[in-house]
């Protein structure tokens, strides 16, 4: 039995290493598969054949993998990030009771047509709305 007073220093560093090693390999599983699931572009079909090659010949699956599709890798997850913020905007939005532009500018037309606003105070409010 090898006790942690028996390591020296380098075979610290080099459990360290070999850690991170196995967390990285583990961290680049996920990816992929996130990846896969993700992907707009596979049929049902390829995503079971890709996550088949992965699952049976992890190495040489993620490496083909990396090499066949890892350039839009990084477009995927953009969209999917950009996708996320505007479900959260919208989101937060409508819980705060917020109007869209569309409709205040409705409703500055619908005041400056029934007079209770005049040419100037609408063109000062519409200019608002249309810059902020």
């Amino acid at each position: 039995m090898l006790f942690a007073a028996e390591f020296g220093s380098g075979q610290v560093l080099w459990s360290i290493f070999w850690f991170f090693l196995f967390f990285l390999w583990i961290w680049l599983v996920i990816s992929i598969f996130g990846d896969i699931i993700r992907s707009d572009d596979l049929s049902g079909g390829a995503k079971v054949l890709w996550s088949v090659v992965i699952i049976f010949l992890p190495y040489l699956g993620i490496f083909v993998y990396l090499i066949a599709r890892g350039n839009q890798m990084g477009e995927r997850q953009m969209q999917a990030a950009q996708a996320q913020d505007d479900a959260m905007r919208s989101y937060i939005r409508n819980a705060a009771g917020g109007t869209s532009s569309a409709d205040q500018l409705a409703t500055l037309a619908e005041l400056h047509a029934n007079g209770k606003i005049d040419d100037a105070e609408y063109a000062s409010a519409k200019a608002k709305v249309i810059s902020g």
